[in-house]
Protein backbone atom coordinates (compact mmCIF):
# COMPACT_ATOMS: atom_id res chain seq x y z
CA UNK A 1 0.00 0.00 0.00
CA UNK A 2 1.18 3.52 -0.51
CA UNK A 3 1.77 5.71 2.27
CA UNK A 4 0.95 8.92 1.80
CA UNK A 5 2.59 10.73 5.05
CA UNK A 6 5.75 9.18 4.20
CA UNK A 7 7.72 11.96 3.25
CA UNK A 8 10.46 9.96 1.23
CA UNK A 9 8.41 9.47 -2.32
CA UNK A 10 11.12 7.43 -3.56
CA UNK A 11 13.02 4.87 -1.52
CA UNK A 12 16.15 3.28 -2.72
CA UNK A 13 17.67 0.69 -0.62
CA UNK A 14 20.96 -1.61 -2.00
CA UNK A 15 20.21 -0.81 -5.18
CA UNK A 16 23.03 -2.70 -7.44
CA UNK A 17 22.97 -3.35 -11.08
CA UNK A 18 25.39 -5.87 -13.18
CA UNK A 19 25.46 -6.08 -16.98
CA UNK A 20 26.10 -8.96 -19.06
CA UNK A 21 30.07 -9.60 -19.07
CA UNK A 22 30.49 -8.46 -15.66
CA UNK A 23 30.21 -4.39 -16.00
CA UNK A 24 28.69 -3.33 -12.74
CA UNK A 25 26.85 -0.18 -13.52
CA UNK A 26 25.62 0.77 -9.99
CA UNK A 27 26.88 -0.13 -6.99
CA UNK A 28 25.06 -0.77 -3.66
CA UNK A 29 23.16 2.54 -3.49
CA UNK A 30 20.87 4.34 -0.94
CA UNK A 31 19.08 7.16 -1.18
CA UNK A 32 15.92 9.01 -0.24
CA UNK A 33 13.95 11.46 -2.48
CA UNK A 34 11.80 13.68 -0.62
CA UNK A 35 7.93 14.20 -1.95
CA UNK A 36 8.15 17.66 -3.66
CA UNK A 37 12.31 18.45 -3.58
CA UNK A 38 13.91 19.08 -6.72
CA UNK A 39 17.59 16.66 -6.90
CA UNK A 40 20.18 16.97 -9.23
CA UNK A 41 22.40 13.95 -9.73
CA UNK A 42 25.60 15.07 -11.06
CA UNK A 43 28.56 13.18 -12.58
CA UNK A 44 30.72 12.44 -15.45
CA UNK A 45 29.85 10.11 -18.51
CA UNK A 46 29.14 6.88 -17.28
CA UNK A 47 29.23 7.05 -13.97
CA UNK A 48 25.63 5.55 -13.97
CA UNK A 49 23.15 8.33 -13.72
CA UNK A 50 21.41 7.05 -16.53
CA UNK A 51 21.36 3.61 -15.38
CA UNK A 52 20.39 4.76 -12.15
CA UNK A 53 16.95 6.54 -13.42
CA UNK A 54 16.06 3.35 -15.91
CA UNK A 55 16.17 1.03 -13.12
CA UNK A 56 14.48 3.72 -11.03
CA UNK A 57 11.63 4.14 -13.80
CA UNK A 58 11.21 0.00 -13.82
CA UNK A 59 12.91 0.15 -17.36
CA UNK A 60 16.00 -2.01 -16.12
CA UNK A 61 15.70 -4.47 -13.52
CA UNK A 62 18.03 -4.32 -10.70
CA UNK A 63 20.54 -7.44 -9.98
CA UNK A 64 19.78 -6.61 -6.24
CA UNK A 65 18.59 -4.14 -3.97
CA UNK A 66 14.82 -2.13 -4.01
CA UNK A 67 12.87 0.77 -5.01
CA UNK A 68 9.62 2.05 -3.41
CA UNK A 69 8.28 4.44 -5.49
CA UNK A 70 5.32 6.07 -3.18
CA UNK A 71 5.45 2.87 -1.16
CA UNK A 72 4.75 0.23 -4.33
CA UNK A 73 8.06 -2.01 -5.19
CA UNK A 74 8.82 -0.68 -9.04
CA UNK A 75 9.10 -4.44 -9.97
CA UNK A 76 6.65 -6.52 -8.21
CA UNK A 77 4.19 -3.57 -8.11
CA UNK A 78 5.19 -1.85 -11.30
CA UNK A 79 1.89 -0.79 -13.00
CA UNK A 80 1.26 1.34 -9.51
CA UNK A 81 4.44 2.48 -9.39
CA UNK A 82 5.28 3.24 -13.09
CA UNK A 83 1.70 5.53 -12.80
CA UNK A 84 3.32 8.12 -10.60
CA UNK A 85 6.32 8.64 -13.16
CA UNK A 86 6.92 10.94 -15.57
CA UNK A 87 10.31 10.36 -17.85
CA UNK A 88 11.83 12.87 -20.18
CA UNK A 89 14.82 10.62 -21.72
CA UNK A 90 18.17 12.33 -22.91
CA UNK A 91 17.18 11.28 -26.32
CA UNK A 92 15.13 13.27 -28.44
CA UNK A 93 12.77 10.04 -29.91
CA UNK A 94 9.53 11.71 -31.33
CA UNK A 95 7.80 10.92 -33.97
CA UNK A 96 8.63 12.93 -36.87
CA UNK A 97 5.30 13.46 -38.52
CA UNK A 98 3.13 13.85 -35.69
CA UNK A 99 1.37 16.60 -34.64
CA UNK A 100 2.19 17.95 -30.97
CA UNK A 101 -1.17 17.47 -29.34
CA UNK A 102 -1.65 14.28 -30.63
CA UNK A 103 1.40 13.06 -29.43
CA UNK A 104 0.94 14.40 -25.67
CA UNK A 105 -2.86 13.36 -25.61
CA UNK A 106 -1.69 10.09 -26.62
CA UNK A 107 1.14 9.72 -24.30
CA UNK A 108 -1.69 10.04 -21.92
CA UNK A 109 -4.19 7.67 -22.85
CA UNK A 110 -0.83 5.13 -23.03
CA UNK A 111 -1.22 5.17 -18.87
CA UNK A 112 -4.92 4.55 -18.91
CA UNK A 113 -6.06 8.48 -17.99
CA UNK A 114 -9.12 9.22 -19.69
CA UNK A 115 -9.27 12.12 -22.26
CA UNK A 116 -8.96 15.77 -20.76
CA UNK A 117 -7.91 18.58 -23.42
CA UNK A 118 -8.23 20.78 -20.80
CA UNK A 119 -5.36 19.19 -18.81
CA UNK A 120 -3.30 18.64 -22.40
CA UNK A 121 -4.21 22.67 -22.74
CA UNK A 122 -3.02 23.41 -19.64
CA UNK A 123 0.54 21.28 -20.41
CA UNK A 124 1.05 22.79 -23.47
CA UNK A 125 0.21 26.24 -22.63
CA UNK A 126 2.80 26.14 -19.08
CA UNK A 127 5.57 24.84 -21.53
CA UNK A 128 4.87 27.73 -24.40
CA UNK A 129 3.64 25.14 -26.78
CA UNK A 130 0.28 26.08 -26.97
CA UNK A 131 0.64 27.98 -30.34
CA UNK A 132 2.85 25.23 -31.88
CA UNK A 133 -0.24 22.28 -31.01
CA UNK A 134 -0.96 21.67 -34.62
CA UNK A 135 3.06 21.53 -35.82
CA UNK A 136 4.32 18.28 -37.11
CA UNK A 137 7.29 17.56 -35.29
CA UNK A 138 9.70 17.86 -37.85
CA UNK A 139 8.99 21.39 -38.08
CA UNK A 140 10.13 22.05 -34.29
CA UNK A 141 13.90 23.48 -32.92
CA UNK A 142 15.60 21.14 -30.76
CA UNK A 143 14.59 23.23 -27.87
CA UNK A 144 11.11 23.01 -28.51
CA UNK A 145 11.13 19.08 -29.35
CA UNK A 146 12.94 18.93 -25.63
CA UNK A 147 9.44 20.70 -24.30
CA UNK A 148 7.26 18.74 -26.15
CA UNK A 149 9.11 15.39 -24.65
CA UNK A 150 8.35 17.21 -21.02
CA UNK A 151 4.88 17.28 -22.39
CA UNK A 152 4.61 14.10 -22.72
CA UNK A 153 5.38 13.08 -19.66
CA UNK A 154 3.45 15.47 -17.67
CA UNK A 155 0.60 14.70 -19.41
CA UNK A 156 -1.09 11.35 -17.34
CA UNK A 157 -0.08 14.14 -14.27
CA UNK A 158 2.60 12.33 -12.45
CA UNK A 159 3.71 13.06 -9.05
CA UNK A 160 7.34 12.34 -9.87
CA UNK A 161 9.33 13.92 -12.59
CA UNK A 162 12.31 12.24 -14.34
CA UNK A 163 14.57 14.60 -16.40
CA UNK A 164 17.81 13.28 -17.73
CA UNK A 165 19.96 15.63 -19.45
CA UNK A 166 17.05 18.35 -19.92
CA UNK A 167 18.88 21.14 -21.35
CA UNK A 168 21.16 18.86 -23.49
CA UNK A 169 21.56 21.16 -26.65
CA UNK A 170 19.30 24.28 -25.76
CA UNK A 171 20.61 27.49 -25.90
CA UNK A 172 21.78 29.48 -23.35
CA UNK A 173 18.25 31.72 -23.29
CA UNK A 174 15.66 28.80 -23.69
CA UNK A 175 17.65 27.25 -20.58
CA UNK A 176 16.76 29.17 -18.55
CA UNK A 177 13.29 29.40 -19.46
CA UNK A 178 12.92 25.83 -18.75
CA UNK A 179 14.51 25.89 -15.55
CA UNK A 180 11.60 28.26 -14.74
CA UNK A 181 9.23 25.82 -15.48
CA UNK A 182 10.68 23.07 -13.55
CA UNK A 183 10.39 25.63 -10.38
CA UNK A 184 7.07 25.88 -11.34
CA UNK A 185 6.35 21.88 -11.78
CA UNK A 186 8.32 21.85 -8.10
CA UNK A 187 6.06 25.00 -6.55
CA UNK A 188 2.83 22.47 -8.16
CA UNK A 189 3.66 19.48 -5.80
CA UNK A 190 5.91 17.17 -8.08
CA UNK A 191 8.69 16.01 -7.10
CA UNK A 192 11.88 16.44 -10.06
CA UNK A 193 14.98 14.70 -10.42
CA UNK A 194 17.08 15.80 -12.51
CA UNK A 195 20.46 14.74 -14.37
CA UNK A 196 22.90 17.42 -15.85
CA UNK A 197 26.41 17.86 -16.84
CA UNK A 198 25.70 21.86 -16.16
CA UNK A 199 27.07 22.74 -12.82
CA UNK A 200 25.41 26.24 -12.76
CA UNK A 201 21.70 24.31 -13.50
CA UNK A 202 21.96 22.33 -10.59
CA UNK A 203 23.25 25.25 -8.19
CA UNK A 204 20.50 27.42 -9.76
CA UNK A 205 17.44 24.87 -9.11
CA UNK A 206 18.14 21.92 -6.78
CA UNK A 207 17.49 21.31 -3.32
CA UNK A 208 19.57 19.00 -2.95
CA UNK A 209 22.63 17.48 -4.59
CA UNK A 210 24.14 13.78 -5.39
CA UNK A 211 27.14 12.96 -7.11
CA UNK A 212 27.80 9.58 -8.97
CA UNK A 213 31.07 8.44 -9.67
CA UNK A 214 31.61 4.67 -11.01
CA UNK A 215 28.36 3.85 -9.85
CA UNK A 216 28.56 4.88 -6.57
CA UNK A 217 26.64 7.57 -4.85
CA UNK A 218 29.74 9.12 -3.32
CA UNK A 219 27.85 12.76 -1.77
CA UNK A 220 24.26 13.32 -1.59
CA UNK A 221 23.82 16.69 0.46
CA UNK A 222 21.20 19.85 0.81
CA UNK A 223 22.31 22.59 -1.37
CA UNK A 224 22.55 25.37 0.73
CA UNK A 225 25.05 23.18 3.09
CA UNK A 226 27.05 22.42 0.10
CA UNK A 227 26.95 26.23 -0.64
CA UNK A 228 28.79 26.67 2.64
CA UNK A 229 31.58 25.10 1.36
CA UNK A 230 31.68 27.69 -1.38
CA UNK A 231 31.85 30.25 0.77
CA UNK A 232 35.95 28.99 1.49
CA UNK A 233 38.30 31.20 0.22
CA UNK A 234 42.03 31.13 -0.08
CA UNK A 235 44.95 33.39 0.76
CA UNK A 236 48.19 32.95 -0.93
CA UNK A 237 50.96 34.34 0.51
CA UNK A 238 54.30 34.32 -1.74
CA UNK A 239 57.33 34.45 0.71
CA UNK A 240 60.61 36.44 -0.38
CA UNK A 241 62.80 33.20 0.68
CA UNK A 242 61.34 29.78 0.48
CA UNK A 243 60.20 27.60 3.57
CA UNK A 244 61.30 23.99 4.33
CA UNK A 245 58.19 23.54 6.34
CA UNK A 246 55.74 25.73 8.28
CA UNK A 247 57.07 26.73 11.54
CA UNK A 248 55.31 25.83 14.99
CA UNK A 249 54.81 29.50 15.10
CA UNK A 250 52.04 29.36 12.88
CA UNK A 251 50.66 25.95 14.04
CA UNK A 252 47.35 27.44 14.86
CA UNK A 253 46.90 29.04 11.36
CA UNK A 254 45.21 26.40 8.88
CA UNK A 255 48.35 26.90 6.35
CA UNK A 256 49.66 24.67 3.70
CA UNK A 257 52.88 25.06 2.07
CA UNK A 258 53.71 24.46 -1.66
CA UNK A 259 55.81 21.95 -3.07
CA UNK A 260 58.37 24.67 -3.73
CA UNK A 261 57.91 26.24 -0.44
CA UNK A 262 57.45 29.60 -2.14
CA UNK A 263 54.38 30.11 -0.77
CA UNK A 264 51.84 29.20 1.98
CA UNK A 265 48.07 29.00 1.64
CA UNK A 266 45.30 29.71 4.14
CA UNK A 267 41.85 28.77 4.31
CA UNK A 268 39.27 30.94 5.40
CA UNK A 269 35.05 31.79 5.68
CA UNK A 270 34.76 34.34 3.03
CA UNK A 271 31.28 35.31 4.94
CA UNK A 272 33.55 36.31 7.99
CA UNK A 273 34.49 40.20 8.17
CA UNK A 274 37.01 42.37 9.34
CA UNK A 275 39.40 39.80 12.40
CA UNK A 276 36.63 37.02 11.86
CA UNK A 277 39.10 36.17 8.83
CA UNK A 278 42.09 35.99 11.01
CA UNK A 279 44.33 37.17 8.44
CA UNK A 280 45.18 40.35 10.21
CA UNK A 281 46.14 38.11 12.99
CA UNK A 282 48.56 35.62 10.57
CA UNK A 283 49.95 38.64 9.12
CA UNK A 284 51.24 39.53 12.42
CA UNK A 285 52.22 36.46 13.80
CA UNK A 286 54.26 36.47 9.63
CA UNK A 287 55.78 39.38 10.65
CA UNK A 288 56.96 38.17 14.11
CA UNK A 289 58.79 34.62 12.64
CA UNK A 290 60.90 36.81 10.51
CA UNK A 291 58.72 35.38 7.09
CA UNK A 292 58.76 38.31 4.69
CA UNK A 293 55.97 38.14 2.05
CA UNK A 294 56.33 39.66 -1.25
CA UNK A 295 52.88 39.23 -3.02
CA UNK A 296 49.73 37.79 -1.99
CA UNK A 297 46.19 37.11 -3.52
CA UNK A 298 43.09 35.47 -2.98
CA UNK A 299 40.70 32.72 -4.61
CA UNK A 300 36.88 32.07 -3.95
CA UNK A 301 36.56 27.97 -4.74
CA UNK A 302 33.12 27.18 -7.41
CA UNK A 303 30.53 24.30 -6.78
CA UNK A 304 32.72 22.79 -10.24
CA UNK A 305 35.76 22.39 -8.50
CA UNK A 306 33.94 20.84 -5.21
CA UNK A 307 32.32 18.37 -7.72
CA UNK A 308 35.74 17.77 -9.79
CA UNK A 309 37.20 17.13 -6.21
CA UNK A 310 34.91 14.60 -5.49
CA UNK A 311 35.12 12.98 -8.23
CA UNK A 312 38.72 12.89 -7.78
CA UNK A 313 38.75 11.79 -4.55
CA UNK A 314 36.15 8.51 -5.10
CA UNK A 315 38.66 7.76 -8.27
Amino acid sequence: MSDAQDARVIRIEGLGKTFAGGFEALKDIDLDIHRGEILALLGPNGAGKTTLISVICGLVNPTHGRVLIDGYDNVRQFRQARARIGLVPQELTNDAFIRVWDTVSFSRGLFGKPRDPAHIEKVLRSLSLWEKRNNRLITLSGGMKRRVLIAKALAHEPEILFLDEPTAGVDVALRRDMWEVVRQLRDSGVTIILTTHYIEEAEEMADRIGVIRAGELVLVEDKQALMQQLGRKELTLHLRDPLDGVPPTLSQHRLTLTEDGHALVYAYDAEADGDDTGIARLLADLEAAGIAVKDLHTRQSSLEEIFVNLVKEAA
